[in-house]
């Protein structure tokens, strides 16, 4: 029997030395490769090889084009209708493209999903003039931003991605900014779920493989340019616990992704691994997930919380009465979060008058904490599952982004 313990521990220590061996040979062999996974709540590091090396992001550049729309957004600049002015240099980007002309008008529920499954440079452009200016103006801010999110080793020098020597970054870079799509816009995380799109009678297919072919998988990015190789951004979730993984510089998309799902398989191990040796590890880790129609119907579970909120019936006017939120309101429709408390209860007011005939809604904002930021959240309460499913879903129809919560005691 002692034989046969020692025999598996040598065969484990075997695979550990043989899978550093294969990393060192892979990185050596290609000088774009980088690697880095880590645990989207802790922040702890599961794996990282070259993680703080200089790459090209590609068209990885595209998250920060979106963060930077997402908090316009948020702002109250810019909303789903938001008609954008295509100009001539943005319709003369090349592919990938949405063969956009100059003349054109592009409104940002469009603009979203054409950056994340086409990968369309042209809509980058477009985003980058409507909110800053030129699109070398918004490259400066997208390095400000970079900078205040301490993405220390990062410039930018336009917003898709396209080769430009000075715009370099790191996969551990990029693994924060990915994090910080998550959590600082949960509203809109679904978009990066998204598989197709149609415009102007053209439907395109998303590049992201990894959505599709591996469990768990609910997001993010790819990129390319020849003197980056291959890149991917991907959240997984199992089993409560997200990862962030980045892989820089595959030398095809199939290596690239197939070397994922391994880094991926590797850090949940390592992560239940930790959690074992730590029961404060083992807290589950926080859910971004939505249900509308454009992604699979998840439900994300979570604590009633006992702060006072603003109810009021969704078919009433203000002024509204404070009152708390009980164990008995079951499920609820969350909107969004806002800086404002104002534009969270107009929001929910919105979507209320969209579902006018649901007679028990009612509209709740509450004031939280996200990633150190006081927000109001905008919900309706008081719903059982099916009706804020279904609700969720007309929303969603309607152009409003939403996520279906159950609360439960806590």
């Amino acid at each position: 029997m002692f034989a046969v313990k020692n025999a598996g521990k040598a065969g484990v220590l075997f695979l550990a030395v043989l899978l550093l061996y294969s990393l060192f040979n892979q990185a050596q062999a290609n000088p774009r490769y980088a690697s880095i996974v880590l645990d989207a709540d802790s922040g702890e590091v599961l794996h990282a090889s070259n993680a703080d090396a200089s790459r090209y992001p590609a068209s990885l550049t595209k998250m920060m084009t979106l963060y930077l729309l997402f908090e316009a957004m948020e702002k109250g600049l810019m909303t789903l209708d938001t008609a954008m002015p295509v100009s001539a240099h943005a319709a003369s980007m090349p592919q990938t493209n949405i063969s956009l002309r100059a003349g054109d008008r592009l409104k940002v529920r469009e603009a979203i999903p054409a950056l994340i499954v086409r990968s369309a440079n042209d809509v980058a452009s477009v985003v980058a003039e409507a909110l800053g200016g030129t699109e070398s103006g918004f490259g400066r801010m997208m390095t400000d931003k970079a900078k205040a999110m301490k993405m220390t080793a990062t410039t930018f020098r336009n917003a898709s991605g396209l080769p430009d020597a000075a715009q370099t970054t790191t996969a551990r870079d990029l693994a924060i900014l990915s994090v910080r799509l998550m959590k600082d816009f949960p509203q809109y995380y679904h978009y990066f779920s998204t598989q197709s799109f149609s415009y102007k009678g053209r439907t395109y297919t998303s590049h992201n493989r990894m959505i599709r072919n591996y469990a768990g998988v609910d997001g993010m990015k790819t990129g390319y340019i020849r003197a980056s190789g291959f890149n991917v951004a991907t959240s997984a979730v199992k089993d409560g616990r997200r990862l962030i993984g980045v892989v820089m510089g595959g030398k095809t998309a199939q290596s690239r992704d197939s070397h994922m799902a391994s880094l991926l398989d590797r850090g949940f191990e390592r992560a239940t691994q930790l959690a074992k040796a730590s029961p404060e590890a083992a807290k589950p880790a926080a859910k971004l997930v939505v249900s509308t129609d454009t992604v699979r119907q998840v439900v994300r579970q979570e604590p009633v919380t006992r702060a006072p909120a603003v109810l009021q019936r969704a078919s009433q006017t203000f002024p509204v009465q404070q009152t708390m939120i009980t164990d008995e309101l079951g499920w609820a429709v969350q909107i969004g979060s806002f800086r404002v408390p104002e534009q969270a209860r107009e929001r929910a007011s919105d979507a209320a008058r969209r579902l006018a005939d649901m007679e028990k809604a009612q509209i709740a904002v509450n004031e939280v904490e996200i990633s150190n930021r006081k927000l109001f959240r905008a919900r309706l309460v008081g719903l059982q599952e099916d009706q804020a499913k279904s609700a969720c879903q007309r929303l969603s129809r309607q152009g409003m982004d939403c996520l279906v919560v159950r609360l439960s005691g806590s």
